[in-house]
């Protein structure tokens, strides 16, 4: 690396998420925060929009238009456009310096295979990085959640996202003990279409599945719940309907994912050394991610679990700022956290 790229301080950091992209610039901070959205011209294969554009496409276009989320449960489900929106949210905050090429690190989830990585890398390099950086999620988040990760103490990290849920306990700097279930917000959301379909037959869209759960939604019973107005259409008549749902029908719906995401905490704590296993206790439990936003969730993790649960600051932006960090203190940093993969 140059004295000229030190100079600009342009190194990114991308959290390349399911539901949303943050991008953090040496420096600068957070960037850019738009929803990993595409919407694209079947006719011509051309892009009419990126980001929060794109997002409020989503059931809404006309046959011609679609509007796709490249990454599926925390991975590139289809790289081509993965690669094309990267470079286009590059391109976004590094105008005007098209001979310049920074160094990017990019977080990707822990149980990913090195050929899902290796895409990752892949699409970095044809976005336009001189040389790309992988970071576990788990480990951006611990970071990102200030946690101290280079101390010989256990601290236990659960990242929720879209697509993946990472669970991990680090400790000197390194992953101990982790799991990653590509089960997150997304398979809320369905949880909830799923069950007004079958309970209530009514037909709902993404958008508004999100819009209930982030309104009324909730892991753990709390007094005076809310009811939310709910539009979709009618599965037996084909028309527009409203219907009234509870804040406790809506946590009975999405019951079983929220199961799924608890066991995979009880599982890594099971697999927790007896001697981290007491720090995990004294420290806690960290939620991390946009999932961590569900009210409840902490009090579900501490009833199930015993242990005592926090949420972080900002759990949407731990991430990022974890990954910032990482190209801030690129030198501190480097050894302990990234896996280099050049392109």
């Amino acid at each position: 690396m140059g004295r000229a790229g030190t100079l600009l301080g342009r190194d990114i950091a991308v959290d390349l998420g399911t539901a949303n992209t943050l991008v953090y610039v040496r420096g600068k901070g957070i960037v850019l925060n738009e929803p990993s959205v595409v919407a694209l011209n079947l006719d011509t294969g051309g892009i009419l929009a990126v980001g929060t554009q794109a997002k409020r496409m989503i059931g809404r276009t006309p046959a011609n238009v679609v509007a796709v989320r490249p990454l599926r449960d925390g991975v590139i489900a289809d790289f081509d456009i993965t690669e094309r929106m990267l470079r286009y949210f590059i391109q976004r905050v590094h105008r005007r310096r098209h001979f310049a090429k920074p160094r990017v690190v990019v977080c990707v989830p822990s149980g990913i295979t090195s050929v899902e990585r290796r895409a990752v890398v892949d699409a970095g390099n044809q976005a336009g990085a001189s040389r790309v950086y992988v970071i576990d999620e788990p480990m951006a988040a611990a970071i990102g959640a200030g946690l101290p990760v280079e101390q010989p103490t256990g601290n236990m990290i659960v990242d929720i996202g879209g697509g993946t849920t990472e669970v991990a306990i680090i400790s000197l700097g390194g992953v101990v003990a982790s799991m990653s279930i590509r089960t997150g917000g997304d398979e809320l959301d369905q949880a909830i279409i799923t069950h007004v379909r079958k309970e209530r037959g009514l037909s709902l869209g993404e958008r508004t599945a999100e819009d209930v759960k982030m309104a009324i939604g909730s892991a753990w019973p709390a007094p005076d719940e809310p009811s939310a107005e709910i539009r979709g259409r009618d599965l037996v008549s084909g028309l527009p309907k409203t219907i009234v749902v509870s804040s406790e029908e809506i946590r009975r719906a999405m019951d079983e994912p929220l199961g799924v995401i608890v066991d995979a905490v009880k599982n890594t704590l099971d697999r927790c050394p007896p001697e981290l296993a007491g720090d995990v206790m004294e420290r806690g439990i960290v939620l991390s991610g946009g999932g961590a936003l569900l009210r409840g969730l902490d009090e579900r993790v501490r009833e199930e679990t015993g242990v005592p649960t926090l949420v972080t600051d900002g759990p949407l932006l731990s991430v990022a700022m974890g990954a910032g960090r990482c190209v801030e203190e690129f030198e501190a940093l480097q050894p302990v956290l990234l896996s280099e993969v050049s392109g």
